[in-house]
């Protein structure tokens, strides 16, 4: 479905950036034209109904389109095609050089408005063990508490791809045992996708049999949290017989048909050369600037999170903010000024 109000404010010389396409929508006023009868979903008719002065016109979706009015006058018009964000479109985002966005939620409200900021993956995150629900590490999670936490973040999801974590001993045990919580995702949530730790050779084989079934997977390989007991939480890939264990893992895992893979916690060298290897994007956390595409847990990237990891950044202090506003309300609830 085309964006009614970005086609409207190009229309009407506003300039805004898309938070879809990412480019920027400046214009001038031209002559007098109204957006009506914004209803079709076929885009040239589209164009025809918004611009019915338009007497030549090239449509390139999440472009800038060219148009010849009648008075002679070109004009630029960004058109974004506002759909939501598949598994597809990220892999041409890797061919285009688009930086791809992901962030975590774990409940409705931050999902929401995440997804309205324009992000685009969600991940709904094993972090949530550790972030939300207070453990040490993410392997007590249970997978329908998982279901729980991303049915709530998919009610607050327009746009976004939403992928699922699956939790420890959830998929490991077999291809079968995959299958059935990888099922139960998709089922039970409307997420799009799920995510599995490891590129290991009998992992590889799970997530080729989840693809070859219709489901689509995302890789995780470097620091596996879900190994926290083998490896804990030290940047891996630092020798050469590691880093090339990481490779080969990245490269099985895309053979086996991930659509993406998370590099975590793994040197920028190391994930530069994975991502010019694969075709399909690379998501970092902690690996460089090198990737297709960034993540940060989203209590890191508001400051909320007690401990920030070394590799991530805090772009506001909401600890900070909502601990005085607390301390704020209590002060004025004792001493009687609120209510007012």
């Amino acid at each position: 479905m085309f964006c009614q109000q970005r086609v409207t404010k190009a229309i009407f010389g506003c300039s805004n950036i898309c938070r879809v396409c990412r480019h920027e929508q400046s214009l001038n006023a031209i002559d007098n034209f109204t957006a009506t009868n914004l209803t079709t979903t076929n885009k040239k008719s589209l164009v025809r109904e918004a611009l019915n002065q338009v007497t030549r016109f090239v449509i390139i979706v999440n472009r800038r389109a060219s148009y010849t009015l009648q008075s002679g006058k070109k004009v630029n018009v960004y058109v974004c095609n506002k759909m939501t964000v598949t598994t597809h479109q990220l892999i041409r985002w890797k061919q285009q050089g688009r930086a791809i966005v992901a962030l975590t939620a774990y409940d409705c409200t931050i999902a929401q408005l995440i997804d309205q900021a324009g992000t685009d993956i969600i991940l709904v995150g094993d972090s949530l063990a550790m972030v939300a629900l207070g453990y040490e590490t993410t392997l007590p999670l249970t997978l329908d508490e998982m279901l729980h936490h991303a049915k709530a973040v998919r009610r607050g999801v327009k746009q976004a791809l939403i992928v699922v974590d699956l939790p420890f001993l959830t998929y490991q045990e077999s291809p079968q045992q995959a299958m059935h919580s990888a099922g139960r995702v998709l089922k039970e949530t409307g997420a799009q996708a799920v995510k599995l730790e490891g590129g290991y050779p009998a992992m590889a084989a799970t997530v080729s049999q989840l693809t070859s079934a219709g489901i689509p997977v995302m890789g995780h390989v470097g620091l596996t949290p879900q190994s926290v007991h083998q490896l804990g939480y030290k940047k891996q890939g630092k020798t050469a017989e590691s880093a090339d264990r990481i490779i080969a893992e990245s490269i099985a895992l895309q053979e086996a048909g991930v659509f993406a893979i998370v590099l975590e916690h793994i040197p920028a060298d190391l994930a530069a050369q994975i991502t010019q290897k694969l075709t399909i994007p690379t998501i970092g956390i902690g690996a460089g600037p090198h990737c297709d595409g960034q993540v940060l847990v989203t209590s890191d990237l508001l400051g909320l999170s007690e401990k920030q990891p070394p590799f991530a950044k805090a772009y506001v202090n909401l600890r900070a903010t909502i601990t005085q506003a607390v301390k704020d309300y209590s002060l004025e609830v004792r001493e009687g000024k609120f209510p007012n």
